[in-house]
């Protein structure tokens, strides 16, 4: 098995475990439910790749390393979310030499359906 293979098979035995509010990556269908062939491909791939910096750290933390990814993400602008994600910025990096063409617009299909969260109230 290749090593994207055997990590995807981790994921995906990993979903069983998580929490849905992280397993969904920010909120989308949990466990990818609902979602089509790419949106689902696209999923599978945000958790591998955007998970560690765009999802809150714990269910009771209200930050994240980077902002938190919806369908809203660079304005709704799909060619921008694409450039953004292999090209980064100057406080992510880009993925162009790590993901395929299409595993990118599979990661912007997939953010298209992610609703955005409305702020959680901070705890006392």
């Amino acid at each position: 098995m290749t090593r994207r293979a055997v990590l995807g098979v981790l994921l995906l035995a990993l979903t069983q475990a998580v929490p849905s509010d992280t397993v969904s990556a920010q909120g989308g269908e949990p466990g990818g439910a609902g979602l089509g062939g790419e949106q689902r491909q696209g999923w599978l791939l945000t958790l591998q790749y955007c998970g560690l910096c765009h999802t809150r750290t714990n269910l009771h933390s209200s930050t994240t390393i980077g902002p938190i990814l919806s369908r809203e993400s660079a304005g709704g602008r799909d060619d921008v979310v694409r450039q953004v994600i292999a090209d980064g910025t100057p406080n992510m990096p880009g993925f162009k030499h790590l993901l395929e063409p299409g595993e990118i617009a599979a990661i912007a299909a997939y953010l298209k359906t992610v609703p955005p969260q409305a702020a959680k109230p901070e705890k006392h």
